[in-house]
């Protein structure tokens, strides 16, 4: 973009202001500017500045909602069962006709680790990072099913070079690399929430950041990755998220039940056990499955019973899907199908004598896209309630909190094992003992390779030490 094009495109949208400190700047950082200007689609901006993103009430559809179809762990009203749940998604991971998602965009900052959310140790004995515990089990997966299972990693400009770089250092933990298909998903400006004009953070760089979970369809399409899924001739993504070391990675009951329903979207639940929990609500409107936030849900409407006293919306998200990659294709050629959100936030910014203020009150919005959103656009989008003490333990908050900080995960992730090794026959007491994906990806497949009676006096980590996409040894053989 020429200077003259770029003066008149800042003019036009009444965002002189993004180039006024241009002179000091220096050739290199002045062209970087330009280029973070030309990719900021300006039109959009405004109309979602002006008329925000929905004009759907909460409550409105608060009062509609029922809850899902879903598929309850006690079985009650399966239309499947679980052997038949697994045996179709085995037949799916053997074919090859699977591949994963990972959303790991995110940073540590909550966790005071400067780094990559995936690389925070969590490992209870090993201090295995998230990215080594996950993809372990993704590798091991394949080996179980004699297959080479893609990873599609999403990262974001602040983590992307960092997780290369350390995923490269150690040999993608077993994954080969051209099944490592790493993307980085876009951002979004952050506009003065009075005036609607864009921040800069400093003199040559506009404030932007993430534009969410749902940023991944654009960034998949813009990636090549869909066209890489149509190449390998995937039918199915197994969408999970970087905190959560207890998911049950490509779990193929969760994946044989999203293709006997004939589901496009599914999404695993918890059984709340609260009315006020601080989880989307999955529930049905107008025979839509969608997610309302608690925060968007009336208390009234939450604490709705049914009549043996169970809570009516019942369903808490966990973000864990599986898409059908046709569906994927489909929503990914319009533009519109995810509605963006906003948040008020508090923003540094510069004034106009290039001062740096940072206001203790939101100040700016920001704009950002929720997977989730596309569940309503699904056909026959179901839900599948887990067990929440056996797969999912989310590392949200700093060390010490009472809740989903990594003491709990740690601990939630040894008492799962103990239970393993408990069925298995092996005595534990008092250590801890941690169990590696290359190991054993669950209790059955444990009790296989650890005698009854096995005795652990210190602190275990059974593991594999062996990497290689192609082969294993002995211990890792599936």
């Amino acid at each position: 973009m020429s200077h003259v094009a770029l003066a008149e495109t800042l003019r036009r949208h009444g965002q002189d202001h993004l180039w006024q400190f241009a002179d000091q700047l220096s050739v290199a950082d002045r062209a970087a500017l330009e280029r973070q200007i030309a990719g900021i689609d300006f039109a959009q901006v405004a109309e979602l500045f002006r008329h925000g993103v929905t004009n759907e009430s909460h409550a409105e559809l608060a009062a509609r909602a029922a809850a899902p179809p879903a598929f309850r762990l006690s079985g009650q009203g399966n239309p499947f069962t679980v052997a038949e749940a697994r045996r179709a998604g085995e037949t799916a991971l053997a074919a090859g006709q699977v591949g994963a998602v990972l959303v790991a965009g995110g940073q540590g900052t909550r966790l005071g680790f400067d780094h990559p959310k995936g690389m925070y140790p969590i490992g209870p004995v090993s201090n295995a990072t998230l990215f080594q515990i996950l993809i372990e089990k993704l590798v091991a997966t394949g080996l179980r099913y004699g297959v080479r299972i893609p990873l599609y990693l999403m990262t974001s400009p602040a983590t992307h070079e960092e997780t290369l770089a350390y995923l490269d250092a150690n040999q993608r933990f077993g994954l080969a690399a051209e099944d490592l298909i790493v993307f980085c998903q876009g951002t979004m400006p952050a506009v003065d929430a009075q005036s609607g004009r864009l921040l800069l953070e400093a003199p040559g760089r506009l404030f932007a950041s993430p534009d969410g979970h749902g940023g991944m369809l654009a960034a998949l399409d813009k990636s090549q990755a869909l066209a890489d899924m149509r190449r390998r001739q995937l039918r199915q993504l197994f969408y999970f998220q970087i905190d959560n070391p207890l998911v049950e990675v490509c779990d193929p009951v969760f994946v044989g039940y999203h293709m006997l329903a004939g589901s496009e979207l599914s999404t695993q639940v918890v059984a709340k056990q609260q009315a006020t929990e601080r989880v989307g609500n999955v529930v049905s409107v107008d025979g839509q499955v969608r997610i309302i936030e608690y925060s968007d849900l009336p208390a009234d409407i939450a604490a709705q019973q049914n009549a043996d006293g169970s809570l009516k919306l019942w369903a808490g998200n966990i973000a864990v899907h599986v898409f059908d990659v046709a569906f994927l294709e489909r929503v990914a050629a319009d533009d519109h199908s995810l509605p963006f959100h906003v948040a008020r936030k508090a923003v540094p910014y510069l004034n106009e004598r290039g001062e740096l203020i940072t206001p203790s009150e939101p100040n700016a919005i920001k704009f950002e896209r929720f997977i989730f959103d596309l569940l309503p656009l699904a056909k026959q989008a179901i839900v599948m309630e887990i067990d929440g003490r056996r797969v999912f333990a989310p590392v949200k908050n700093a060390p010490g909190s009472k809740t989903d900080s990594p003491e709990t995960v740690r601990r939630q992730m040894l008492d799962l094992y103990r239970e393993w090794l408990a069925a298995a026959g092996a005595n534990v007491g008092a250590a801890a003992v941690e169990i590696s994906p290359r190991f054993a990806l669950d209790a059955t497949e444990l009790a296989s390779k650890i005698a009854p009676g096995t005795t652990f006096a210190t602190d275990t980590y059974l593991t594999c030490d062996h990497y290689s996409p192609t082969e294993s040894p002995s211990c890792c053989t599936r």
